[in-house]
């Protein structure tokens, strides 16, 4: 029998396919939907912090002064009841989800600054969460903020959050640093357990009919994991932190490829929305029956095989695979 167990985080998981944080997380029974199809271990929705400031009435009475001057700016923000869950619900949310199912649970902060709503950290660590993942969501405009004051306005944050919890502790990165690798392992000096690659930043688009710039979304496909695999594959061995490819992970082959550049687990949300959670078990049987058909007893006999440090041609992970790109076509 194919033994399809990994570790991620110190988390013992019977496989290395996990639910991505997502509005899936946000119903019990689809948790156990993904528990019953084979998903070893569900990231929740995400706790915002916006909505602990809301909740506290601070960012509320911002937005509501001069209201008519800033109409437009304001039906960007949600509304407070637009969220499914209240802060404190969201961490009765946490014990009552641990309850329902046997896997592990990671609970999910997204923010930017290091102010109150850290101390959500400490309350999903008491509600019984296995581990957090800190999603930086961020895009940063000002002329005046430099790399390194972006750099630090992260590594604050992780330690900030690092020093209020003891379980595991992963970051969600966008790939939009100066120099990646080195940025990654200042993160592990901060504290970091795990690093999740890579986050999607969603692109606004232009109503040409409405004359505005509107929200919008569009789901992964396998053709985004390309980015991802290039950046596992170099980090390989040269951070002490587990890896974590997110974003394009579609196909029982998606799932083998992160394992091979060196993933601990493959995180996916897009496939379940598309295909349906009871997807998972699909995917599932298609690694088992890769991994057979090639000879492999276990997925981490196939973990970090193609990495830049294991490849003869480590050209593959840089600037001469862009040449070979370039070179490769044709124009007929």
């Amino acid at each position: 029998m194919i033994d399809l167990s990994t570790e991620y985080l110190g988390i013992k998981l019977k496989n290395p396919l996990v639910a991505s944080s997502s509005p899936l997380c946000e119903d019990i029974e689809n948790i156990r939907l993904m528990e019953k199809s084979g998903i070893s271990a569900v990231v929740l929705h995400s706790l915002f912090e916006e909505q602990v400031i809301l909740q506290e009435k601070e960012l509320n009475y911002a937005l509501t002064e001069n209201t008519e001057r800033y109409a437009e700016s304001l039906s960007y923000f949600p509304e407070v009841d637009d969220y499914h869950f209240a802060p404190e619900e969201y961490i009765k949310y946490i014990d009552k989800v641990k309850k329902a199912v046997q896997i592990p649970v990671i609970g999910s902060l997204n923010g930017v600054s290091n102010t109150g709503w850290i101390r959500y950290s400490k309350k999903i660590e008491e509600a019984g969460a296995d581990g957090l993942e800190l999603n930086i969501y961020y895009l940063p405009t000002r002329v005046d903020l430099t790399c390194q004051e972006l750099e630090k306005m992260y590594l604050d944050l992780v330690q900030e959050v690092r020093q209020t919890i003891k379980i595991p502790l992963a970051v969600k990165l966008g790939p939009y640093f100066n120099s990646f690798v080195h940025f990654c392992d200042k993160l592990v000096g901060a504290g970091v357990d795990g690093l999740i690659l890579f986050n999607r930043f969603y692109q606004p688009d232009v109503d040409l009919l409405e004359m505005s710039v509107s929200p919008n979304l569009e789901l992964s496909s396998s053709s985004e994991l390309r980015l991802r695999l290039r950046w596992i594959g170099i980090l390989y061995n040269k951070i002490k932190a587990d890896l974590a490819v997110t974003g394009g992970i579609h196909t029982a082959k998606d799932i083998l490829k992160s394992i091979m550049v060196g993933a601990k687990v493959a995180m996916m949300t897009s496939a379940l929305l598309e295909q349906g959670i009871p997807y998972v078990e699909t995917l599932v049987k298609g690694t088992e029956e890769w991994l057979r058909r090639h000879n492999y007893q276990s997925i981490d006999e196939l973990r970090g095989v193609l990495t830049e440090c294991n490849v003869k041609e480590t050209d593959a992970f840089e600037r001469a695979n862009y040449m070979k790109v370039l070179q490769s076509y044709h124009y007929e």
